[in-house]
């Protein structure tokens, strides 16, 4: 799995981080999604799977 964000489309809901918080974080300043991981383990992969679903912005992209 590879992820990808779309930093600019991010609305700062923060669910990507309470769902995956080893792939995704927010910057301080603003709350916009930081990608920490861009090929994550597979134990991960379900919810990152999550994470792009219930992105508000559809911010998350995934190649699998």
């Amino acid at each position: 799995m590879k992820v990808e964000v779309d930093v600019p489309k991010c609305v700062a809901s923060g669910q990507c981080v309470l769902i995956a918080p080893e792939v995704f974080d927010q910057r301080d300043e603003d709350g916009m999604v930081v990608l920490l991981d861009e090929t994550p383990a597979p134990e991960v992969h379900e919810a990152v799977r999550e994470s792009a679903m219930v992105c508000p912005s559809a911010a998350i992209h995934l190649a699998e």
